[in-house]
């Protein structure tokens, strides 16, 4: 077993703002007292693993951001400390030696709770420019605003009805973003909005729906799964206007910065078109995959028939072409999974399969963390827990002081590195460490 040791991350450029640490810790599974998690698990995992398909590491350096939402600072400060961007003053970005080399890969839930959705956006799309490698994985937040504002202008169905105002209250602060940002010093902004009343009706499904949707999703949902769904839409169409009172919108202005959301992310010359044209469902380097939230069995066989470059393509087509067949079938489960009995499952036969495929370890996000990422285990497979809670309006809610930031990196030595703002220490996994002992 690895031990605590003085050794030093690997050599970056120096950036501002956030200083790396330099104490190193070896990696443990858990980290929490209440998780009792035994560590000697860990080394039989990873030994199991390489026993059905060699354990490799990448080939470039892996920067791995989970769930930055909506805050700007957050992201900017967990690039620094990743040591692969160097800004100026001006805000301008620029790769390190290191960046150059590597891939930055963002891992779901750009949007909604932060204090800053376009402007984070921007902060991506500059890193971009810089000509940086990046991949942006599907988050949950980020799909369901994909998914209301393309139900917008869907042709009326129980399937698709309740897309928009399914959304809820975490989409308002982008909202108002967009009318602030856009529309309201514009006097000729609601001209062309109808009454509220109208609104209420383009955007919500109709009391029919609670009739309806059971019937038309019977085939694909559980019973206690559309059970689920009608309870937490009586509540989202209850609190929907005053959700939107809450950020200072009427329903009216609410329909005009959706709409005009629209023009920015779904137009093809819109501003942020890229965000959702580019967006990916899950990558792999080495024996990692990279993902929001995790796996089940369906996808994992989906992989094998079809490789992940299938798997993401299957994506593409159903959150173009089939929003419910996606929302409620097991792509979807791939960005919200805790591995709870309501979510799909994820068996000893979807670990050997993925393993089988050369996965030994799931990076992901959704399931936020208070002192640093953590090892765990899922089904005896390995997960990566990587949302450090970077956003500073969570932090405010969770106690947790200042910006947060972190950045998982996936080394081509073969290192595992979890830095936070929130542990002192580089944490530090080294599956090889585990393999001599086997």
């Amino acid at each position: 077993m690895p031990q605590d040791n003085d050794r030093r991350l690997p050599d970056s450029d120096s950036t501002p703002a956030v200083v790396r640490p330099s104490a190193v810790v070896a990696w443990q599974l858990g980290k929490d007292p209440a998780d009792n998690a035994d560590a000697e698990l860990l080394g039989q995992s990873v030994q199991f693993g390489a026993s059905v398909c060699d354990w490799k590491a990448p080939k470039r350096t892996v920067y791995f951001f989970a769930d930055p939402h909506a805050d700007a600072d957050a992201f900017m400060y967990s690039l620094r400390a990743s040591g692969a961007i160097k800004d100026n003053p001006a805000g301008k970005l620029s790769l390190t030696k290191r960046g150059k080399d590597a891939v930055f890969v963002i891992g779901g839930d750009c949007l909604d709770k932060g204090p800053s959705n376009l402007e984070l956006l921007r902060k991506v799309r500059q890193l971009i420019k810089t000509g940086a490698a990046v991949k942006i994985l599907a988050g949950n937040h980020d799909v369901r605003l994909l998914m209301g504002l393309r139900a917008m202008k869907l042709k009326s169905s129980p399937q698709t009805d309740h897309l928009f105002v399914r959304m809820g209250a975490k989409v308002m602060p982008l909202f108002r973003e967009v009318f602030d940002l856009y529309l309201r010093d514009n006097p000729k902004a609601l001209a062309s909005i109808p009454d509220a009343d109208t609104c209420r009706t383009a955007l919500f499904p109709s009391a029919e729906w609670f009739s309806e949707f059971p019937l038309a999703a019977a085939e694909r949902v559980s019973e206690e799964a559309i059970r689920r769904e009608l309870e937490r839409m009586r509540k989202k169409m209850d609190s929907f206007e005053k959700a939107c009172a809450n950020v200072g919108l009427t329903l009216r202005e609410v329909y005009a910065a959706a709409l005009h959301c629209r023009k920015l992310f779904l137009s093809n010359k819109g501003e942020f078109s890229w965000f959702f044209r580019d967006m990916q469902l899950a990558y792999k380097s080495g024996s990692y995959l990279f993902i929001h939230a995790g796996l089940d069995d369906k996808v994992v066989q989906t992989m094998a028939e079809c490789g992940l470059g299938g798997l993401n393509r299957e994506y593409r087509k159903l959150i173009k072409n089939d929003l419910f067949d996606f929302y409620y079938g097991p792509l979807a489960n791939t960005m919200r999974t805790k591995y709870r009995a309501v979510d799909l499952p994820f068996t000893n036969e979807g670990v050997v399969c993925a393993y089988q495929q050369g996965i030994h370890a799931v990076v992901h996000g959704h399931r936020n963390r208070h002192n640093g990422q953590r090892l765990m285990l899922r089904q005896g497979m390995l997960h990566i827990e990587s949302d450090t809670t970077m956003d500073r309006n969570s932090r405010k809610k969770e106690g947790l002081d200042g910006i947060g930031y972190g950045v998982t990196i996936v080394h081509p030595q073969g290192q595992v590195i979890g830095i936070s703002a929130d542990y002192p220490a580089a944490k530090v996994f080294e599956p090889a460490s585990y393999l001599q002992q086997g």
